[in-house]
């Protein structure tokens, strides 16, 4: 059974690893293997999520069954507050459909009490991801060319749901 707790920094190494597994399985058949390696290195580095561990205005959630992380979630919100973006929710792939994602996926909405909004991106293709979120309440709001950081080249739909307390 796993149970979803806040991530610290000792859980670094075991986050880049579902990272970078959940990456390999699921993103190589759009991107090729060296852009998925390309993006882990960048994306899921230990720099990357040892930044985003600290940063103030997020929260960083594991699933953790005592002996290995299932699956991990980083959200942060707005200036305001208001909007909380869903960066990353990965499951390994030997681990989806026990639940993980569902647990972690509520608990991040939990954690931002103030926030009317959660808003993410995925890919077009990533059907599964899709019926997932769709499944959870969330709603095509637009589409972007550039999904994650910078002008990453990689289209993503942007989905959308409001939140009410």
């Amino acid at each position: 059974m796993f149970f979803v707790r806040s991530a610290s920094s000792r859980d670094n190494a075991a986050i880049r690893e579902v990272l970078a597994e959940t990456w390999r399985a699921t993103y190589a058949q759009f991107y090729g293997a060296d852009k998925v390696e390309q993006i882990i290195a960048d994306w899921h580095s230990e720099a990357a999520v040892t930044a985003a561990l600290s940063r103030p205005d997020g929260e960083y959630l594991v699933a953790d069954d005592g002996k290995m992380i299932g699956g991990v979630a980083f959200a942060s919100k707005s200036a305001d507050g208001k909007t909380i973006t869903l960066h990353q929710l990965y499951v390994r792939p030997e681990c989806q459909g026990l639940g993980i994602g569902r647990d972690l996926f509520a608990e991040i909405e939990s954690c931002f009490p103030d926030a009317q909004k959660l808003t993410l991106e995925v890919d077009p293709g990533n059907k599964p991801a899709i019926g997932f979120y769709q499944a959870h309440g969330m709603a095509e709001a637009g589409r972007t060319e550039n999904c994650g950081k910078g002008q990453s080249g990689i289209p993503a739909l942007i989905l959308e749901k409001m939140i009410t307390g």
